[in-house]
């Protein structure tokens, strides 16, 4: 199995597969999702209704797909793992909409859908008729989710956005780094994920008021407003204060301790949030005197004398490994953690035994996930399907959902609208 197209070996680092078809979460079970996103932001919306039970019928050019189909390297066998990332239990129409036929097609199903996410700017939203008032116009109940980097309104209401842009604009690239640094890009798509969590939160809210009032919903998600609500304990404190948070490595929290910290081998990061925790951090390394100073005696207090204590700290630190240290917190119930990497924490026995990871297996392939992190009754979420092949349902979709038989299926498959 090649990873990334490349010819490094493909073992996947997860030892816990799940099979595919075994049952998920059915909250959202019966509703049907018309999903005509792309990249990340509007396909990681659509995977959690998708995970929550929802039908999601993702929509695709009939050629290309999905941008994020491209992304890469890494591959694995051929696919992109980032689009791999965000698109399980979906099914993959393969239509093009900008065809009057083709378009037929999608208003046949957007009559039949409970909800339409999309992620145009929405002046292509009109030119395409994927809009709030075109698609309600088929479905008088549809709520329509529309994800961008703006908005639908404003004077940006057009411009086009990705998740490095809307972290720019909403203050978070300012505040992440050294003091001395340039501002950094969070490691993530946080923009993206943020919003597509919105989008989904929203979708479901919109789902639970129909049952109270019929009518159209429609549900308008800016990447750069989820991104800035974001630093809501930034902002607010700034509003209310005038000062002007800085970048400090993460050095400058409300909270006096609350930062990383070297040790004799790798560094961990401590939280001593509360009077307690500091007064139990003190005895656990041996020196119980040092949290009576009057100096001490509160966060205030703490914040006036910060650099002398982290310095304290950190003479105390350079006596033992990480490893130890950690097992000595976590006995002495001080919030501590290693700084770890990415295959450190798919490594985490702590969260493999929470079912956070796992590996899709279908017809020889092996595709690894992400799952949803939340736990029902006990039960976290299971796949139902792996994300789909380009066009691997649009057959049964029409066959199925719209009742066309073989006939009307061919006569589009040869005029190219769909494939």
């Amino acid at each position: 199995m090649n990873v990334n197209g490349e010819g490094l070996p493909g073992d996947l680092p997860i030892q816990a597969p799940a099979e595919e078809g075994r049952q998920g979460f059915s909250q959202l079970s019966g509703t049907v999702v018309v999903d005509l996103t792309t990249s990340v932001a509007g396909p990681y919306a659509t995977m959690l209704l998708a995970d929550f039970g929802a039908t999601v019928i993702k929509i695709e050019r009939a050629t290309g797909g999905d941008d994020a189909r491209h992304w890469g390297p890494p591959f694995l066998d051929g696919e992109s793992l980032w689009f791999l990332a965000v698109n399980r239990n979906k099914k993959s129409v393969a239509l093009d909409i900008t065809d009057p036929e083709g378009y037929a097609v999608l208003a046949d199903l957007v009559a039949r859908a409970d909800v339409v996410v999309t992620n145009q700017p929405a002046d292509i939203q009109k030119r395409l008729k994927t809009d709030f008032e075109s698609l309600t116009a088929l479905n008088g109940d549809l709520i329509h989710a529309s994800i961008t980097g703006f908005g639908l309104t404003g004077h940006r209401a057009a411009w086009t956005c990705y998740d490095l842009i809307a972290e720019g604009y909403s203050g978070v690239m300012d505040v992440t780094g050294a003091a001395d640094s340039a501002p950094q890009k969070i490691g993530t798509p946080a923009a993206d994920m943020l919003a597509g969590q919105d989008a989904a939160m929203t979708v479901m809210a919109a789902l639970l008021n129909r049952e109270r009032q019929k009518g159209p919903q429609q549900i308008d998600i800016a990447l750069v407003e989820s991104m800035t609500r974001f630093l809501t304990c930034r902002i607010t404190p700034y509003l209310g204060s005038g000062d002007v948070p800085k970048r400090s490595g993460g050095t400058d929290s409300v909270i006096a301790i609350y930062q990383a910290f070297e040790t004799a081998d790798d560094p961990i990061t401590l939280g001593l949030g509360t009077d307690g925790i500091f007064r139990r951090f003190w005895k656990a390394v041996g020196n119980p005197d040092y949290a009576d100073n009057p100096a001490f005696s509160n966060n205030g207090e703490r914040r006036r004398h910060r650099a002398r204590i982290v310095a304290d700290i950190q003479d105390v630190l350079f006596d033992k490994g990480a490893s130890e240290w950690l097992d000595i917190f976590a006995a002495a119930r001080v919030p501590a953690g290693p700084i770890n990497s990415v295959a450190d924490v798919v490594a985490d026995r702590h969260l493999q035994d929470r079912g956070l990871f796992f590996t899709l297996e279908a017809g020889g392939r092996k595709v690894p996930q992400v799952g949803l992190g939340i736990q029902v009754n006990g039960e976290s979420g299971k796949p139902r399907s792996m994300p789909p092949a380009l066009g691997s349902d649009t057959d049964a979709v029409l066959n199925q959902f719209l009742g066309y038989d073989a006939e009307k299926i061919a006569a589009l498959r040869t005029a190219e609208t769909i494939s």
